[in-house]
């Protein structure tokens, strides 16, 4: 599987509580924090639920 770097840019702050479940699931939990993750088919639906907090980008 393809791997991806999934960086924090926005605060939990104000977000429903499922948001910042999810942001806590994906072993986030600061702005900057970096994680390198597999991208599955798991992964890619929590970065959709929280698209606007995080950014990604793809490992070679």
């Amino acid at each position: 599987m393809a791997k991806v770097r999934i960086t924090q840019v926005r605060s939990t702050i104000k977000c429903p509580m499922r948001q910042k479940l999810t942001i806590k699931a994906l072993k986030l939990g600061r702005i900057n924090k970096s994680v390198e993750l597999e991208f599955t088919p798991q992964i890619q639906g929590m970065v959709r639920q929280v698209h606007h907090l995080v950014t990604t980008e793809n490992i070679a």
